[in-house]
């Protein structure tokens, strides 16, 4: 996670936990959850709208689910890294500004050493998905930064969707974490539109704690309706993961005149 200022100008907020019922949860100095882990399943995604940042895998045909390379911009307490690392197998780099969550994820939320699949950069996301050395590279890109109070995205503008586009392969698809007690989901929505182009562009409906995941793609294809069904099927059986529930909550988006 990250903050509403320019990263690098800005003083980081300690990482701390907190504990209940099983789940351990990722706090940034406030009672905002940064992040959680059952912790007797530590593979396992607990929090809803994480899972949701998985929709991803609907767009993308079964047999290329575990294939190429997964980014994560904002690392959180780690569950799309582990998943993507441990469970899907994949290539996989989390992005993160702030070194104590990284700490914590070590120490706290079972994130493995770096090993030939996983890198874990203390870095700038605005930088890394500007960098043209990752043009091209990336075929699933997790977006999920915020400040340390949750009020709304950090990075949130055309460039900054634009350079994610510009990290991704042909079919490669971005999911982003729109929430934020000062956020516009319209208006950041649009941005987004405006770097994939409309037709690129879905949504998902809110979770009950309001959190909405935009997914976005490069020269995708949308599947026929019993394709992706049988899709869903699959996530659900092979990767435990609701979604048949995400097929039924998505929507393509649709931008006020």
């Amino acid at each position: 996670m990250a903050s509403k200022k320019t990263p690098a100008r800005q003083a980081q907020a300690g990482a701390t936990l907190s504990e209940y019922a099983g789940v351990r949860y990722l706090h940034l100095g406030t009672e905002w959850v940064q992040g959680a882990m059952r912790v007797r399943k530590p593979q396992h995604i607990e929090l809803e709208y994480v899972q949701r940042m998985m929709a991803w895998m609907l767009w993308r045909p079964t047999a290329e689910l575990t294939q190429g390379q997964a980014v994560q911009l904002g690392l959180g307490a780690g569950a799309i890294t582990r998943f993507s690392h441990q469970v899907l197998k994949m290539r996989t780099t989390a992005v993160e500004l702030n070194a104590t969550v990284i700490d914590a994820c070590k120490l706290w939320f079972h994130l493995p050493d770096d090993d030939a699949r996983l890198t874990v950069l203390h870095a700038d996301a605005a930088r890394w998905v500007a960098d043209p050395a990752h043009l091209g590279t990336v075929q699933v890109l997790n977006v999920d930064l915020y400040d340390h109070e949750a009020a709304a995205p950090v990075l949130d503008d055309e460039a900054f969707y634009a350079c994610c586009r510009g990290v991704l392969a042909d079919g490669g698809l971005m999911t982003v974490n729109l929430f934020g007690r000062d956020a516009s989901f319209e208006r950041s929505a649009a941005r987004i539109a405006a770097a994939f182009g409309l037709d690129q562009v879905w949504h998902l409906a809110p979770t009950k704690e309001g959190n909405t995941i935009v997914v976005a793609a490069r020269g995708v294809v949308v599947p026929d309706r019993d394709t992706l069904i049988a899709r869903a099927e699959y996530i659900r059986e092979r990767f435990g993961l609701p979604a048949p529930k995400w097929l039924r909550l998505v929507r393509p988006l649709r931008l006020p005149a």
